[in-house]
């Protein structure tokens, strides 16, 4: 096997040449990153590619990347990406020999791949029966127990109604796991922990997965504590040969969804890797899979693992396991769907260093990770090379909307160790620019920077166990404080002697003060031949910087240390943004500052009275009218957004004077619903 060039390897990916009967054209079922993902390792290898593409998608990266594209239908995905008939046409009028159908949507699908076989249409993937065995929660739970893995304590039946739900939960005990026996992506799971929650999580579980799924069984499992996710990483082609590739740790998650995963794990020792890895192929060969796949365990503190699900396709977090591996893996699912036998063994895989991975997604952390919709006015992901990859599926310009995945990029990092991959990911987070939505990526700094983190003390609980406030209010260090104020002292001066307006007077040193929320630091600025001398709080510090406007991102160094920023002018001051922490100020000559404390603030009045819609979706109900008396914690309506079903319940008792939306309206972020009576009268 012949390696590609060094500039293929600097993904972190090792490629190979491919024998002359590998596909000749490959349509890509997917949108986003992963589909831009599955196009560019398909024309390094000479493959012909094919896009499908919404209405709403005309301009979408992955359009451009395939050497064609077709539209497949509206928006809905239901009525395009989720369409198998107008998907297979598209394929026959093309003349496709191969669909990769990347992860989401119909990648799990028995019905596609069927319809994929009988138009002569081969699918990058596993078999019919080894999606329908895993991708059927109750059957795989029965398959593992006879391969002999160990699963969860739980009810191996689907739930006939809430009475039976709530039977069963007491028989295993609470808290209890409610899952779509056909979920997948955190939809279709609540977690219960009395009656009540069970009662309410049976219902809306069945309602996610119905309208997510098509398939409203539910079943319920033992709920475990303070778990690990971590996941092995399978290869098996249809000669009976199979391997794993060691495993990915996913334990960071937000509303039972991914967030943040590495490789290795930082838990794991070879023996527990080993045993894990044995588990995984054990339950391969009892399905009879090919493909690329993956088996999820949960993980105990104590060690002991149980088997979780296998998701028959690629995860969105293959690319940790590309870095330390050294291989292509849709690569590998080109190869073996073609036919090829696997040429590696166990033996041959190793790991080498340590990757993270971050998913950049358009939604409100402060808002309970709720979507965010808008355009993209400023997109700047950080430069490529060896140790950062990008694996984006937006530009700038693009509008993000409410029909699909509010993920945008994922961005991974490489290091030696643990400590530099993490150390290369917060850089990385720093020099990521995006304006016109709001985004995930100051709560994901905020990750990265906790000792617990930097410790390896994960579990599925971690966001909230850290973070049991939110990422609303983030309070910066005495360090990272200084480091801002400063910086924002040597920029406004930057700014000030290019407009000219230091070069009328030009004392040896200037001073400011700069406005902080209610404090203010006074700053003496010189500059220097080297950089710049900045005097704060009694302590010197050095700053250089070769920032001009109108540059998003500043490269600086304090004291000899290396830092990057981001600055905006904002209103009457500036916005920066360092680490997980973004802070509005003011930076101002002592004799302005004097004066501004003689002007009036504005006090804000506070809208309470309005039930206003988190984010932009779709009112799926409303549980009120005019004149109905409503209880602090009463459910009044529910919001849909990707298939995620929202409660919307009031903060007091109050009395409903007006109901200003309707089921089955669109609603934009903020957008009053119900409206109260003032004061609940």
């Amino acid at each position: 096997m012949e390696e590609l060039s060094a500039s293929d390897c600097s993904a972190g990916i090792k490629g190979f040449f491919l024998v002359s009967h590998m596909f000749k054209k490959l349509l890509v079922a997917n949108r986003g990153e992963i589909a831009c993902r599955i196009l560019e390792t398909a024309q390094r290898l000479g493959i012909a590619t094919v896009a499908v593409y919404s209405e709403v998608d005309g301009n979408a990266r992955h359009v451009a990347l395939a050497d064609e594209a077709v539209c497949i239908g509206p928006a809905p995905s239901a009525e395009s990406y989720l369409d198998i008939d107008r998907i297979v046409a598209a394929c026959v009028e093309l003349e496709v020999d191969a669909v990769h159908p990347g992860y989401g949507f119909l990648s799990e699908n028995a019905r596609f791949v069927l319809a994929l076989s009988e138009a002569r249409i081969t699918f990058v993937g596993p078999t019919v029966h080894a999606i329908e065995v895993m991708g059927d929660k109750i059957a795989s739970r029965k398959l593992a127990l006879s391969a002999g893995l160990p699963v969860v304590p739980g009810h191996d039946e689907a739930l006939a109604d809430v009475d039976d739900a709530l039977n069963q939960a007491s028989v295993i005990g609470y808290p209890v796991m409610l899952k779509a026996s056909a979920g997948g992506g955190g939809k279709g799971m609540r977690i219960a922990m009395d009656e009540a929650s069970c009662r309410e999580g049976f219902e809306r579980a069945r309602s996610e997965a119905q309208s997510s799924f098509g398939d409203n069984r539910i079943f319920v499992e033992k709920f475990i504590a303070e778990p690990r996710h971590i996941e092995i990483q399978v290869l098996a082609d249809q000669h009976g040969h199979c391997i794993h590739l060691n495993e990915r740790e996913c334990s960071i998650q937000r509303r039972h969804q991914k967030v943040i995963e590495e490789a290795p794990s930082p838990f794991l020792d070879h023996a527990s890797r080993q045993a894990m890895g044995e588990q995984a192929l054990a339950l391969v060969r009892a399905v009879d899979y090919c493909s690329a796949g993956t088996v999820e365990f949960i993980v105990e503190p104590s060690g002991d693992f149980y088997f979780l699900e296998m998701n028959t396709r690629l995860q969105v977090e293959h690319p940790v396991t590309e870095y330390i591996t050294g291989l292509d893996l849709v690569e590998w699912m080109l190869r073996i769907a073609a036919g090829e036998s696997l040429t590696l063994s166990q033996k041959d895989i190793g790991i080498s260093g340590w990757s993270m991975e971050a998913r950049l997604y358009a939604e409100d952390p402060s808002r309970g990770f709720l979507p965010s919709t808008g355009r993209l006015s400023r997109y700047q992901p950080p430069s490529a090379g060896r140790h950062v990859r990008v694996d984006s599926g937006v530009d700038e310009g693009d509008e993000i909307g409410i029909y699909y995945d509010p993920l945008m990029a994922k961005l991974i990092t490489y290091g030696d160790s643990r400590n530099e991959a993490i150390a290369r990911m917060r850089t990385a987070l720093d020099q990521f620019r995006i304006d016109g939505v709001v985004t995930n990526r100051l709560a994901l700094a905020a990750l990265f920077e906790h000792e617990r983190f930097f410790t390896g003390s994960l579990s599925t609980g971690f966001i909230d166990q850290t973070f049991p406030d939110g990422f609303g209010a983030l309070v910066p260090s005495n360090e990272v404080r200084r480091r801002m104020v400063g910086l924002a002292a040597v920029l406004h001066h930057r700014l000030e002697r290019r407009a000219g307006v230091n070069d009328i007077v030009s004392p040896s040193r200037w001073e400011y003060s700069v406005r902080l929320d209610d404090s203010r630091e006074q700053v003496e600025v010189l500059e220097t031949r080297q950089g710049y001398e900045v005097l704060l709080g009694g302590e010197l510090m050095v700053i250089k910087t070769g920032w001009w406007p109108p540059q998003p991102v500043v490269a600086f160094e304090i004291d000899g240390a290396e830092f990057f920023a981001q600055f905006d002018c904002h209103e009457m001051g500036y916005r920066m943004q360092h680490g997980s922490i973004l802070l509005s100020l003011r930076v101002l000559p002592m004799h302005v500052d004097a004066l501004l404390d003689k002007m009036p603030t504005k006090i804000s009045s506070e809208l309470t009275n309005y039930v206003r819609s988190p984010m932009p979706g779709l009112l799926v109900s409303i549980a009120v009218r005019v004149g109905d008396s409503v209880n602090a914690g009463d459910e009044v309506a529910i919001i849909e957004a990707m298939k995620m079903e929202n409660s919307l319940r009031v903060e007091r008792d109050a009395v409903v004077a007006a109901l200003h939306a309707s089921p089955g309206e669109t609603l934009d972020v903020d957008q009053p619903i119900i409206e109260f009576e003032p004061d609940g009268e």
